[in-house]
């Protein structure tokens, strides 16, 4: 009998402790904002954040960590203003959709505002939540999925009319606020339809309802005034080539988006388009492997001129590389869109979406984004959540607040690193050999290996000068 008491006890206590944390407070820290009316009306009066300030810039000496101490909005830093050079965007996803849940453990986070509903009002509270988190922020842009900002409905056509209605309140929100979309895209791996992937999918009538998803997800965008458009292909791809006809599935993926493509033109979107290579999770491996390969397969379509590339910095190291390495293959193709910024945890193999807090790392992304002359009209969305134990609603402030340190560090870094000079001479002096006569020949397409033949009898033996790889690592982080 006592076990069965105290079963009966744990069992309540546990009931007790979910409805708790199941049950969110559904008011601010404000006594003014009349609870109870905006409790029955589903709408919320006062604000979602009353007890954060905007943030500010207060420099590097500040101890207030709701305080700017490196990114600096209006500072002119290499000809631009930091905020142009960064263009920040808050990624409606992971900000106001991360619940905290992972695969071995239910959500951790109950935000004040949340119902616990997936209702078009709470999709439009979150709405609001979502401009006041951006506007005392200080950041003008935000990147969204079609079914994260509006809830399913039972029919496509029940989905966009609960799509249009809270697009209507984004809209008035942006001209309340002079906020709008760095990018939108369309949620094509999270539905059981598309267990097989859309574009890539062996089933037609998945492929027709993934056409269109982003059909519509296009024209939500052009609406709001977005300057990008993503692509990100988590499920296309395959789990075994035992049942894959690679071939098909990938002329299937190209045609989908060259229909996107033309779709795009016929309704007068100007934005770019971009591709978000990843090379696996949720699939054994992702048709847009990495950089490399979206190139290749951008070229064997005849696709280039179309796309350019969304790198994700845990995406590059996922597929082995570096974020730096994906950046400058990216740019030196002429393919650098934007960035996601964001990084993973090298002692875990999977894409953690962290916020990136690595000065080094930072330091070498905004090197390429100055050698690629900026990103716009990319810029870099935060692509980031909170740790599943980070809890507070003043950790979503804390962690956008040093992501943008982090990246403005960087970007005064690379002005050192250019004002020293040292590094440049060093790369300059490594390959100086090639600013000689048959150098110039070589880099013209015009160095025949007869001519190069000659020239190896003349000169004998070649004599090979250290890559002073240390003295680069050392210059480098000098400036850091």
């Amino acid at each position: 009998m006592k076990g069965a008491k105290l079963l009966l006890l744990l069992v309540a206590s546990s009931l007790c402790l979910s409805a708790s944390i199941g049950a969110p407070q559904t008011c601010p820290a404000d006594l003014d904002s009349k609870c109870d009316d905006a409790a029955a009306s589903g709408d919320w009066e006062g604000e979602f954040f009353p007890g954060i300030p905007k943030i500010k810039y207060e420099g590097p000496s500040s101890k207030n960590p709701l305080a700017y101490k490196w990114y600096n909005a209006e500072e002119v830093i290499l000809g631009k203003k930091m905020k142009d050079w960064m263009r920040f965007s808050v990624a409606f996803w992971h900000t106001f959709r991360g619940n905290g849940a992972d695969p071995f453990g239910a959500p951790t986070k109950a935000w004040p505002w949340e119902d616990g509903t997936n209702s078009l009002a709470m999709a439009k509270r979150r709405m609001r939540a979502h401009f006041e988190f951006m506007e005392k922020l200080g950041v003008d842009k935000w990147c969204f999925h079609d079914r994260d900002i509006a809830p399913d409905g039972k029919t496509l056509t029940e989905t966009n009319k609960n799509l249009d209605e809270i697009v209507e309140l984004a809209k008035k929100l942006q001209e309340e606020t002079n906020i709008k979309p760095l990018w939108g895209t369309a949620q094509l791996f999270l539905h059981p339809r598309y267990m097989h992937g859309a574009a890539t999918s062996p089933e037609v009538k998945v492929y027709a309802y993934g056409a269109a998803q982003v059909k519509k997800a296009l024209e939500v965008t052009h609406y709001l005034g977005g300057e990008n458009y993503v692509f990100w292909g988590g499920r296309e791809g395959y789990q075994t080539l035992l049942n894959t006809d690679m071939k098909r599935e990938l002329d299937h993926l190209a045609n989908f988006l060259q229909a996107a493509v033309d779709y795009k033109k016929k309704i007068g979107f100007n934005g770019t388009l971009l591709i978000e290579p990843k090379p696996q999770e949720p699939t054994k491996h992702q048709y847009d492997w990495d950089v490399a390969t979206t190139f290749s397969f951008l070229q064997k379509y005849g696709l280039t001129g179309e796309f350019k590339i969304n790198v994700e910095c845990n995406h590059a190291t996922l597929s082995g590389h570096s974020c730096h390495h994906e950046l400058e293959t990216a740019r030196i193709n002429g393919l650098l869109g934007n960035i996601d910024a964001n990084t993973g945890d090298p002692q875990i193999g999977w894409d953690t979406d962290q916020f990136l807090t690595d000065i080094s790392e930072a330091t070498l992304v905004m090197s390429s984004v100055v050698k690629n002359g900026g990103l716009a009209p990319g810029g870099f969305n935060f692509d980031a959540k909170l740790r599943r134990e980070s809890t507070d609603v003043e950790d979503m402030f804390l962690a956008h607040i040093s992501g943008m340190d982090t990246l403005a560090r960087g970007l005064r870094n690379v002005v050192k690193l250019m004002e020293d000079g040292s590094l440049d001479d060093l790369v300059r002096k490594r390959y100086q050999s090639f600013d000689s006569e048959i150098g110039a020949i070589i880099e013209a397409g015009k160095g025949d290996f007869e001519t190069l033949e000659k020239k190896v009898l003349e000169w004998g033996e070649p004599s090979v000068p250290s890559g002073k790889q240390e003295l680069a690592e050392m210059l480098f982080q000098s400036a850091l």
